[in-house]
């Protein structure tokens, strides 16, 4: 797999996509898409299409291998779906990606957030980001700690 994989997950896998941006890659989901639209909107972005949907695998252009695709196991967890996709796909942890959208992170100076951010996070963290795609400011409290020490017990079993 490339650098710039990105992906498609079914009605099933929201979670999935979430921890999917936490680990770097930029995944879409879409609340009750239908099978057809997700496959044609796989095959026009080139996005690995992500399905715990057996018979949407006995559809003839991911047979033939037009739309990639990969089997998600319904029995996983989250961290297993994410670990899975990780370890067929021989993916690395890389920089994350906003949780809500998949958006691209970019540093910001944090003067420039004093009004936004909230006061306890403003007083305790040196470092903001904004997401590229949806505004959305982000900072790395307790929560991002959590996310991150999940993370990287992940990459030291995958």
């Amino acid at each position: 797999m490339t650098d710039e994989v990105s992906f498609y997950c079914d009605a099933m896998l929201g979670g999935l996509a979430r921890w999917l941006r936490a680990a770097g890659y930029d995944a879409l989901f879409e609340y009750g898409i239908d099978d057809s639209d997700l496959v044609e909107q796989a095959l026009a972005t080139g996005r690995v299409l992500l399905s715990s949907d057996g018979p949407m695998f006995e559809r003839n252009i991911i047979k033939t291998g037009r739309v990639k695709a990969l089997f998600i196991p319904r029995q996983l967890s989250k961290l297993d779906q994410l670990r899975f996709v990780m370890r067929e796909l021989k993916l690395p942890l890389r920089q994350p990606r906003c949780m809500a959208c998949g958006g691209q992170l970019a540093e910001v100076p944090k003067h420039t957030v004093t009004a936004e951010a909230p006061p306890l996070a403003y007083r305790n963290c040196e470092k903001f980001w904004r997401c590229a795609r949806c505004d959305k400011l982000l900072w790395h409290g307790t929560q991002w700690m959590k996310i991150t020490r999940r993370l990287e017990e992940l990459a030291k079993i995958a």
